[in-house]
């Protein structure tokens, strides 16, 4: 046991001073002239909502609902299929590669070949969620019970014990599974609108930038009473039925010009140097050097501080939050507020937190790091404080901050540790598109590669980013596997 702790205080330790060390070297500068007086303007937009303000309001919903149901759809039958290879070391990493691209860098990609037209939208959801589908469905596979399928006669074929003895263990975790990441492609597709998609993140970025914090305040309420409701108007028999309306609302065409795949397979990504018809080996080095120099590491370095720093904050904000909705404190009236409060920050997805913060504070990594702790510290705490609710405590354990300290927090803290590893590759994942808003990661000289039609330059950038993705993830899956290893299982304790 003292070796158990041991090994969770020294992760917890190192962990706690790369956050420091980020915050330490971030820049948290407030370059905004009067911050106060536009927190004002905004908080008084949000008392008075102006639902009436935004044109085709209901076109922009639409679009956000119908990117977001093609794309799940396509995500889970393509996820699902590569599931079944899931023992392939190929198709694992062909899973986790295109997972570890953001759906709006996806979106930047294909904008370059589609336009701006529903299959962007589509692809640029349906991709990643591919492979995040085949992880968790081929983890599903693998964990399932065996027993039924050794039951079956030896004469039964592969596919009949698939279908008969390993797929009904399954099948209801799957359809729980792709509920929620419906949810989460909503959000999505929400923010693709900030690259142009016609989604109500399009209007929400053009009513903020306007200072139209009435009109913004509408189409936030509208986007969350869409998420928060999503239970009651989503069900597994309405599916064909909600497919068959996305398709006919965004049927998957393409702004699509002759030669434009062509040409961007052939020339577009192909490193400039290349393109010449004498190019030598060592100009596509200096290429690669000058690109290192200038962008990659700059970009890479400054993703892994505010990723960092951002860990930290979220940590400490899961730790100060998951009392509020735990039946171990307070009472019902103060966890219902606790409730909503954490599903408000949640369910905002982190980019736009960090857009209304970037317009309070300015361009600098405070925005990036507030948002991304604000939702996913909401996140880890929702998780934590559900957890404490199956603890049995002494009827004589002492209450309030003793309670919390000494009875409570170390008999959750290896979940609690466990989720914020989990989220860790989630966090740098999204740390890099911050950069679209001016804040300078990696997803800052993505857009402006883009911007400048350096097609080349961008697709070099995005697989630097995908590099620190799968070295986080793989980092976070060795702590997390050494700590299980050490512990038991973390989620049994």
């Amino acid at each position: 046991m003292n070796t158990t702790a041991s090994g969770f205080r020294r992760t917890t330790l190192w962990l706690g001073l790369a956050g420091l060390l980020a915050l330490f070297v971030a820049d948290i500068s407030i370059t905004t002239r009067d911050p106060g007086m536009e927190l004002g303007r905004i908080s008084s937009g949000f008392l008075s909502p102006d639902f009436f303000a935004t044109e085709q309001i209901g076109s922009a919903l639409g679009y956000t609902l119908s990117f977001a149901v093609q794309g799940v759809t396509l995500g889970f039958v393509s996820g699902f299929l590569l599931a079944l290879l899931w023992r392939w070391r190929m198709i694992r990493a062909f899973s986790a590669t295109i997972r570890a691209v953001h759906e709006l860098f996806w979106g930047l990609l294909f904008l370059q070949v589609f336009g701006l037209s529903a299959l962007t939208g589509l692809l640029a959801i349906a991709i990643p969620y591919s492979g995040i589908f085949a992880k968790v469905f081929g983890e599903f596979l693998e964990e399932a019970d065996r027993a039924p399928a050794l039951a079956l006669t030896p004469r039964s074929d592969a596919f009949s014990v698939f279908l008969y003895a390993r797929l009904p263990l399954v099948w209801q975790h799957m359809k729980t599974y792709g509920a929620y990441r419906l949810e989460c492609a909503v959000r999505a597709s929400a923010i693709l609108g900030f690259i142009g998609l016609p989604t109500i993140g399009f209007h929400l970025e053009t009513a903020f930038r306007q200072g139209d914090y009435s009109s913004g305040a509408a189409l936030l309420y509208l986007f969350l009473g869409i998420i928060l409701s999503i239970r009651w108007w989503f069900r597994p028999s309405l599916l064909p039925l909600w497919i068959a309306a996305a398709l006919l609302w965004a049927p998957p065409r393409a702004n699509y010009t002759e030669g434009a795949l062509s040409r961007f397979l052939t020339e577009d990504i192909i490193p400039a140097p290349m393109r010449q018809n004498d190019w030598q080996w060592h100009q596509l080095t200096d290429w690669l050097l000058m690109l290192a120099r200038e962008q990659i590491l700059p970009g890479l370095g400054n993703t892994l501080i505010l990723g960092m720093a951002a860990m930290l904050m979220t940590g400490i904000i899961a730790l100060l939050l998951f009392p509020l909705i735990s039946s171990q404190f307070g009472n019902r009236f103060s966890r219902a507020g606790g409730h909503g409060l954490l599903v408000i920050f949640r369910t905002l997805p982190e980019f736009l937190l960090a857009f209304v913060f970037v317009l309070l504070l300015g361009p600098s990594m405070l925005p990036g790091i507030l948002a991304l702790a604000l939702h996913t510290g909401a996140i880890v705490a929702h998780l934590s404080g559900r957890f404490t609710d199956s603890l049995t405590l002494r009827s004589d354990a002492s209450g309030g901050l003793n309670r919390y300290a000494f009875e409570v927090l170390p008999r959750i803290y290896p979940n609690f540790l466990a989720f914020l590893l989990y989220r860790w590759e989630i966090i740098m994942r999204e740390t890099a598109i911050l950069g679209i808003l001016g804040i300078t990661t990696l997803g800052f000289y993505i857009d402006s590669a883009f911007s400048e039609l350096r097609t080349d330059r961008a697709v070099v950038l995005i697989a630097a980013g995908v590099a620190l993705n799968l070295l986080v993830d793989g980092i976070s899956r060795r702590l997390r596997s050494h700590l299980r290893l050490r512990n038991g299982l973390a989620d049994q304790n």
